[in-house]
C-alpha cells in the first residue's frame, strides 16, 4: 500500500494529527476500513493537492501517483489515458462518490472527471483487479473521487472559501475556486477549475485549450439515520486536438467534449445495518473536426446507473456487503451509428478477521452483459499483520466488454483512408486472472517502504492492430490496397511487473514541513500475437514517479518529476518522434504574505524544456512559465 502523495502536508497547526499511513478507506471493500486491512496496494491522495503541487489538473496530478501511468495526448486535462499496471485506458474504472464516470463511447474521455478541485476530499487509487465488486473495466484497477459533501459527518458549523489565479506564458489564464458550508443538518459546496491558453506553436496553428468544470453538491441529514444528497456537474473542454489519434500530416482536428453529471445518493444507517442507493445520469457531446475542409462526427452519448447496497455487521470481527447494479449505455453518432447496450450485477463481500493478525475479503460477482451474458467473477484478498510488517495478497479474475468506439468506430463514414482506426462488432469481451503479493514496512511513524510482484493473464485483449485491407473483415467503405488499424481480440496478453514506492511526511513545527514520495515500477507485457497492437506495446516498461514538499516559514517549495522508458511505439509519426523515454521535472515556490491565508507562487513546468510525445504524433507542452496568487479563508 503506497500513499506516497499523501505527503501533501497541512498547513495548519502541528497539534493537527500528523498525516496518517494507514487511513480509513472504501474503496476495497465498500466498507470503511484501515487500508493495512484490505490485502490491497491502496493510494490515498488529499483533495488540496491541486493547490501544493506543480500541476493544473486532476489527470496532472495523477501521473505523479506511483504506479499510475498517465498518457497525455494535452496539457492541464485536455486530454490524458489513465493506465494501471500496463493495461490499457479502458482497463481503468473510475468513479466518483461510489458510480462510475466510464464514458460510454470511448475510454479517452475517462479522464474528464465533472467535480471541481475545491470540491474533492480524497482520491482512492486501488491497484489491481477489482471486478468482483465494480464489474466490467475495473482490470488495472480504479481511480475514486470521494467528494466533500458526499463524504461530511458531524463538523462545527461555518464556511470555507479558497481560490487560486494563475497566468502564464502563451495566454495561460487559470482559475480555482470553490466554498463549502455546514450549517445544522445540511452540508453544501460548490466549485469551479478553468484552464485556457492560446497555447504553444504547433505544426501550422496553436495547441489552445479552454476547459472549464462546474459542480455543485448538497447533502441533508433528514434525521439521525437517513441522509440524502445530489451532486451535479458540468464539464466543457474545447481543444486543438492535432494529431490526437492519427499520425497524418493532413490532421489540423480541434474536438470539442461537453458533459453534465446528476448523482443522487440515499443513506440508511441503524444499529448493524447500513444501506445507501445511488442513481446517476451522464450525458456527453462529443464534436471531432478533422480540419475544417472535413465535416465532422458528432457524438452523443449517455449513461444511467442505480446501485443498491447493503451491510451488515455481524459482529466485531465480521461483516458482509451485498449490492446489486443495473447499467444502461447508450450513443447516437454520424459516425458510429445508434446502439444500446445494458447489463447488471450481483456481488457480496466478507470482511473477516481471524485471531489479531489475519484479515480475509472474500468476494464473488454474477454479471450479465446483454451482448455477452453471463460472467462469474471471484475475488480474494487477505492480509497479515506482524509488529510494523504487513504481508498483503489477493487473486481475481476480471471482465471487459467493448466500448461503442472499438465496435463501431468510422462504420459509418465513407470513404475511410489508409491508416485509420476501425472498429470490429464482432468482439468477444475480454477476460483475465490477476494475482498479486506485497509487504508495507512501517520503519518509523513518518517513513514507510511498500512492494509488490503482480502478474495478469489475460485473454481477448482488445486493442488496435496494424491489418492491411486484404484481411479487414469488412471493406465496403475502406481504400483497396490501404492499411488499418483494426480492432481486435489478441488470444493471450501476459502482464507482470513490481512496483516499490517510498513515502515519507512530517511536521517539524508549525510552519516547518517536509513530505515527499517516490515510486518505481517495472514492467512487462508478452503478446501471443506477432504484430505489436498500439496500447499493449506502449505502456512504460520502467516509470519513476517522485515529489517532494518542503515548508519553512513563509517560503513553500514543492517539485514533481517523472521518468518513463517503453518501447519504440510501432505506429510513430514521420514528423514527431515518439518518445521512447524521457525525463520531466516540474516546480513551485510559494511566498506566504499571509499565514496560510493568502501566498504568491511561481511555477515552471517541464523545467529541463524536454520535446516528448506520448502518443502518436501529438507533441506535448516544453518549459511553461507561470505564476499567481491563491487564497484560503
Amino acid at each position: 500500500m503506497s500513499l506516497a502523495l499523501l505527503g501533501v502536508f497541512s498547513n495548519s497547526t502541528a497539534q493537527e494529527k500528523e498525516i496518517e499511513l494507514d487511513p480509513i478507506t472504501i474503496t476495497a471493500s465498500l466498507t470503511p476500513v484501515s487500508a493495512s486491512k484490505t490485502g490491497r496496494n491502496i493510494l490515498i491522495i488529499k483533495g488540496d493537492a491541486l493547490q501544493k503541487l506543480p500541476v493544473q489538473s486532476i489527470d496532472e496530478l495523477l501521473r505523479y501517483v506511483p504506479g499510475v501511468e498517465v498518457q497525455s495526448r494535452g496539457p492541464m486535462g485536455a486530454q490524458g489515458d489513465i493506465t494501471i499496471r500496463g493495461g490499457t485506458f479502458q482497463q481503468v474504472l473510475v468513479i466518483l462518490d461510489g458510480i462510475r464516470l466510464n464514458d460510454p463511447l470511448t475510454g479517452h474521455f475517462n479522464s474528464y472527471i465533472p467535480i471541481s478541485p475545491a470540491e474533492i476530499d480524497r482520491i482512492e487509487i486501488l491497484k489491481g483487479a477489482s471486478s468482483a465488486i465494480y464489474g466490467t473495466e475495473a482490470v488495472g484497477g480504479v481511480v475514486h473521487i470521494i467528494s466533500k459533501t458526499f463524504a461530511a459527518k458531524k463538523q462545527s458549523n461555518g464556511h470555507k472559501i479558497n481560490a487560486q489565479l494563475t497566468a502564464g506564458d502563451y495566454g495561460l489564464f487559470n482559475t480555482q475556486a470553490g466554498i463549502s458550508m455546514h450549517q445544522e443538518n445540511t452540508t453544501a459546496s460548490v466549485g469551479v477549475l478553468t484552464n485556457n491558453a492560446k497555447g504553444q506553436p504547433l505544426r501550422g496553428t496553436k495547441g489552445y485549450f479552454n476547459l472549464t468544470t462546474i459542480s455543485a453538491s448538497i447533502k441533508q441529514q433528514l434525521n439521525e439515520n437517513t441522509s440524502v444528497a445530489y451532486r451535479f456537474g458540468y464539464d466543457d473542454r474545447a481543444f486543438n486536438a492535432q494529431n490526437f489519434y492519427t499520425t497524418f500530416l493532413s490532421d489540423s482536428a480541434t474536438e470539442a467534449v461537453v458533459s453534465r453529471w446528476h448523482h443522487f445518493k440515499l443513506q440508511y444507517q441503524k444499529n448493524k445495518h447500513r444501506f445507501s442507493f445511488d442513481a446517476g445520469y451522464k450525458q456527453a457531446d462529443d464534436v471531432y473536426r478533422f480540419r475544417k475542409a472535413v465535416s465532422p462526427n458528432v457524438n452523443n452519448s449517455s449513461l444511467f446507473q442505480s446501485l443498491a447496497i447493503h451491510d451488515y455487521t455481524i459482529n466485531d470481527k465480521s461483516s458482509i456487503t451485498s449490492g446489486v447494479q443495473f447499467i444502461s449505455r447508450k450513443i447516437t453518432s454520424n459516425d458510429r451509428g445508434n446502439h444500446e447496450v445494458s447489463n447488471a450485477g450481483a456481488f457480496v463481500v466478507l470482511n473477516q478477521k481471524i485471531g489479531e493478525n489475519l484479515q480475509l475479503n472474500p468476494a464473488l460477482r454474477v454479471d450479465w452483459n446483454e451482448r455477452s451474458g453471463w460472467e462469474i467473477i471471484p475475488q480474494l484478498n487477505a492480509s497479515y499483520r506482524m509488529e510494523s510488517i504487513l504481508f498483503r495478497g489477493s487473486l481475481g479474475r476480471t471482465t471487459r466488454d467493448a466500448d461503442f468506439t472499438e465496435r463501431f468506430n468510422n462504420y459509418q463514414r465513407n470513404p475511410v483512408p489508409s491508416g485509420q482506426r476501425i472498429g470490429n462488432p464482432d468482439l468477444t469481451s475480454e477476460t483475465s486472472f490477476s494475482y498479486e503479493f506485497g509487504a508495507d514496512y512501517f520503519i518509523t511513524p513518518s517513513f514507510k517502504l511498500s512492494t509488490t510482484w503482480f502478474e495478469r493473464f489475460q485473454d481477448d485483449l482488445i486493442d488496435y492492430v496494424t491489418t492491411p485491407y486484404a484481411t479487414m473483415p469488412r471493406q465496403v467503405n475502406l481504400t483497396p490496397g490501404g492499411t488499418y488499424l483494426l480492432t481486435s481480440n489478441i488470444n493471450k496478453v501476459n502482464t507482470t511487473g513490481i512496483e516499490t514506492d517510498v513515502q515519507y511526511t512530517h511536521q517539524f513545527t508549525d510552519d516547518h514541513s517536509l513530505a515527499g514520495g517516490l515510486g518505481f515500477i517495472w514492467m512487462r507485457s508478452r503478446s501471443s500475437d506477432t504484430v505489436p497492437s498500439l496500447y499493449v506495446s506502449n505502456h512504460a516498461r520502467e516509470l519513476i514517479n517522485f515529489n517532494v514538499i518542503y515548508r519553512y516559514k513563509k517560503l513553500g517549495f514543492s517539485v514533481n518529476g517523472l521518468y518513463k522508458n517503453r518501447r519504440a511505439q510501432p505506429i510513430a509519426s514521420p514528423f514527431v518522434p515518439i518518445s521512447k523515454d524521457y525525463f520531466l521535472l516540474s516546480t513551485r515556490v510559494d511566498l506566504f504574505l499571509l499565514k496560510n491565508k493568502l501566498a504568491v507562487f511561481v511555477q515552471v513546468d517541464n523545467i529541463f524544456n524536454k520535446r516528448y510525445s506520448d502518443l502518436l504524433g501529438s507533441v506535448m507542452p516544453q518549459r511553461w512559465v507561470m505564476g499567481g496568487v491563491k487564497v484560503n479563508l
